[in-house]
């Protein structure tokens, strides 16, 4: 019995002390399962955290994007673009919702300006002339250069007859250049509500002679009528205190001119000139209009318009119609 006794206690020790072991064991488990856990639960909290604040950042971006006047005040270059803006108004619209394409002149191409106006500064240029000049760079819609094309196009300044916006000639024969006087320098750089590309020159109001010079599909009309240095018509033209409508013949329109009767080329370039009027396409009917051209001291011979006629706004109206003036030679 006391054999039997000493035996039952050495087991119950011995499963006491296992049993101490298996609990110590467990704690241990259970310990590292719980760091474990932490370690799980703060990875979590860090990537909720990371994108959380990445969101935020991107929200930032989305919501609060740059406008173009943003991004003209953010360019150093443009430092004498966003004084011009600002002191005429402009830099609010340009803050719009547009969308807007701007042709942004560089500091240094409104300091070619002023040195060719005899000015000192933009102070020395009014209000209103300045206004005309800033919104002959902004052009209604997004354009991206990709999507330009040799052409015309509408800007945003009235300073055409009655009002109507004057005309931007885009060339991208060779890069994008406007008027025939200012090139792109850096194109696309996008805004929130539109597209700017930054030019070399200011682009000044065009007249007729501007517009005629800078399409080099009217090199041959040009030619024309400076022949021999004669500047009749480039001054005529140029006259900013008097409307004219030009019928301007396109070179292939000369390839249908034979002039069988030998007159004058001067006479015949003066029959595609009205004074007095500048004749949109919108306002033209099937009428007669008297030109520039005289059939006898005083009489000017008569054209008849068939309303079938684009135009292309200059200070003072240009039109540019292949079929009729090849009927009017």
């Amino acid at each position: 019995n006391n054999d039997k006794k000493a035996r039952f206690e050495d087991h119950s020790h011995i499963l006491f002390n296992l049993f101490i072991y298996l609990l110590n064991k467990l704690k241990i488990v259970m310990m590292k399962t719980q760091f474990k856990l932490k370690i799980f639960a703060l990875s979590i909290f860090a990537m909720v955290a990371f994108s959380s604040c990445s969101d935020d950042d991107n929200n930032v971006i989305v919501t609060q994007p740059d406008t173009i006047t943003d991004l003209a005040v953010a360019t150093p270059d443009l430092s004498t673009l966003v004084a011009a803006l600002q002191r005429v108004g402009l830099d609010t619209t340009l803050r719009g919702n547009g969308p807007f394409t701007v042709f942004a002149p560089t500091n240094a191409a409104f300091e070619e300006l002023l040195t060719d106006l005899g000015a000192s500064s933009l102070d020395d240029i009014d209000d209103a002339t300045l206004e005309a000049v800033l919104l002959n760079h902004v052009v209604s819609g997004e354009s991206f250069s990709s999507a330009l094309s040799t052409g015309y196009v509408s800007s945003l300044s009235p300073n055409g007859p009655d009002n109507e916006n004057l005309s931007l000639y885009i060339d991208t024969s060779s890069g994008v250049a406007i008027n025939g006087i200012s090139d792109v320098s850096n194109a696309d750089v996008d805004a929130s509500n539109g597209v700017v590309h930054i030019v070399d020159a200011v682009i000044t109001l065009p007249n007729i002679v501007d517009h005629a010079v800078a399409n080099a599909d009217l090199s041959e009309l040009v030619s024309l009528l400076t022949a021999g240095g004669n500047t009749a018509f480039t001054d005529l033209l140029s006259d900013d205190g008097e409307d004219f409508t030009v019928f301007a013949p396109l070179n292939s329109a000369f390839n249908f001119f034979t002039n069988p009767n030998s007159n004058d080329i001067n006479a015949i370039l003066s029959n595609h000139v009205i004074v007095g009027t500048a004749a949109f396409a919108d306002g033209l009917s099937n009428s007669y209009v008297n030109t520039a051209a005289e059939l006898d001291t005083d009489e000017p011979l008569s054209l008849y318009t068939s309303g079938c006629i684009d135009h292309i706004d200059a200070k003072r109206g240009l039109c540019e119609c292949p079929f009729c003036t090849r009927r009017q030679w």
